[in-house]
């Protein structure tokens, strides 16, 4: 939550032009893009040196988003990331909260003598922040970003530019408005972007009309040959190896979405994609109702995230993987078989 007295210390921070770093999670999704070049966008008009550092690249869906162009990614430039993020003044750490998640960068930013501003929405902060704000109500990053602006600064013109970031992190975290997380809130500052200059219609085109024919040949396969249900559990999970990506020419983001397909099957309350990438297994795990994967993929998995939706990682192989996930189904059968 963001406290006045906080808010206060940082608008003096902020009243002198200082050099600014926005640093992102790794595989920074739509969210993590959004808030970062959403404040970007805000701080630049102050006439702040502004530079976005994300770990590595984004997925192309996101290429259209105003400044992505200008963004750094960290494992492709490290030594340009290092140089900046010891010069800075101020960095901000958003939409992550321990810097174990922004892999190479974690002991660059750690070590930075720079003030460091987390904002965040996802539970069990790590203590590493000079200002921490933290809100696991809030829907998004993004929505948090739009609620510390105007902290900063009652009824400010963010721009175009800014409006359209932070509706696409807002718009992608809620899985376009019909997650748990969206509320009264949510669509208010929804409505002030667009009044701000975001085009709704526009932005959903680019991030969701713009598939290529691998990635609908990918998402078939997917639906048709590696979807499998386990209906005493009610989970559904699909599993990708490797090999498998590569003979759909696979890129980053390709894979995006496809775990709520599976979520999407009547009476299915828990879905995973377990994907071979990086010589480790990534997973995703999605919920309906009372069902915590956050809690689960902390167990089980070295991950985390929010109640419904969460991710984690395998150590194994694929088939080690997919062995544990549903050995570990029946100690949870119970509860996967509400759906509140």
């Amino acid at each position: 939550m963001m406290q006045s007295n906080e808010i206060e210390k940082i608008k003096i921070l902020l009243s002198e032009k200082k050099k600014i770093i926005i640093t992102t999670h790794y595989n920074p999704d739509g969210d993590a893009m959004g808030s970062s070049l959403g404040l970007y966008h805000y701080l630049k008009l102050k006439k702040h040196q502004v530079t976005v550092i994300t770990p590595n690249s984004w997925p192309s869906f996101l290429d259209w988003m105003p400044g992505s162009t200008l963004c750094i990614a960290g494992d492709n430039h490290l030594k340009k990331a290092a140089r900046l993020l010891e010069e800075a003044d101020i960095i901000f750490s958003l939409d992550y909260n321990s810097l174990k998640r922004t892999n190479e960068l974690a002991e660059l930013i750690g070590e930075a003598k720079g003030i460091k501003i987390m904002i965040d929405h996802h539970v069990q902060p790590d203590d590493y922040a000079d200002y921490t704000f933290s809100d696991v109500t809030a829907s998004s990053t993004c929505e948090m970003i739009y609620e510390f602006i105007n902290a900063l600064e009652a009824e400010v013109a963010i721009g175009e530019d800014c409006a359209a970031c932070l509706y696409t992190g807002i718009m992608t975290d809620t899985g376009s408005f019909k997650y748990s997380s969206t509320s009264s809130k949510t669509h208010q500052v929804v409505a002030e972007l667009i009044q701000q200059g975001a085009k709704n219609t526009y932005i959903h085109r680019k991030l969701f009309d713009t598939n290529t024919y691998e990635r609908l040949r990918l998402l078939g396969f997917c639906l048709s040959e590696k979807l499998t249900m386990l209906n005493d559990y009610h989970t559904a999970f699909v599993a990708l190896t490797s090999s498998e990506l590569e003979n759909f020419n696979y890129k980053k983001g390709d894979t995006e979405g496809i775990v709520n397909y599976a979520l999407s099957i009547k009476d299915i309350n828990f879905s995973a994609i377990f994907i071979e990438r990086d010589n480790e297994i990534k997973i995703s795990f999605r919920s309906k109702g009372s069902f915590d994967v956050n809690s689960f993929a902390r167990a089980h998995f070295e991950g985390g995230g929010h109640h419904n939706a969460a991710g984690g990682k395998g150590e194994n192989t694929m088939d080690e993987t997919i062995m544990k996930f549903v050995q570990l189904l029946p100690q949870y059968k119970q509860a996967l078989a509400i759906n509140e």
